[in-house]
């Protein structure tokens, strides 16, 4: 079974809110980013073009081309899956200090597989603060994504 693993970062600016698997959330703070700046849905992106042997998200979606300039994430998670075969599993990573990400996790998981086109039973989003490290400047996400079969 093909698997991948995606990782993104970005910086926080004041103005809110903060896009996370296509969810806005309610915060002082949003990702700075060529595009949306959604580091859960970049992540995603990543692991499903790693299971599917396809290269990078700035390969496909490069942050030097004008067109991907403030578009929204959902579209590259929608043309990345014309790419790859079924998705069997996804579980998902998202770190930063604030704001808590527990009353919004259920929506984040069911943006993330209503894009993909999987139940919900087979993606689990986790959030985790990192000790303080960043203080509120940055937030990461890192994704793996397990196809259904070979590729």
């Amino acid at each position: 079974m093909p698997v991948g693993i995606g990782f993104d970062v970005h910086k926080l600016k004041k103005g809110g809110p903060l896009r996370l698997g296509g969810v806005d959330v309610p915060y002082t703070h949003c990702a700075v980013g060529h595009s949306d700046g959604d580091v859960v849905l970049h992540a995603l992106v990543d692991a499903l073009l790693g299971a599917g042997g396809r290269g990078d998200i700035g390969e496909h979606f490069s942050d030097k081309d004008p067109k991907n300039k403030g578009r929204d994430s959902r579209e590259f998670v929608i043309e990345t899956r014309k790419l790859v075969g079924a998705i069997e599993n996804v579980d998902i990573i998202i770190m930063l200090e604030k704001p808590n990400l527990t009353p919004h996790k259920p929506r984040i998981r069911k943006s993330v597989a209503e894009l993909l086109g999987v139940p919900v039973e087979r993606v689990n989003i986790k959030a985790k603060t990192l000790q303080g490290l960043v203080e509120g400047r940055g937030v990461v996400a890192q994704a793996i994504v397990q196809l259904a079969g070979p590729r």
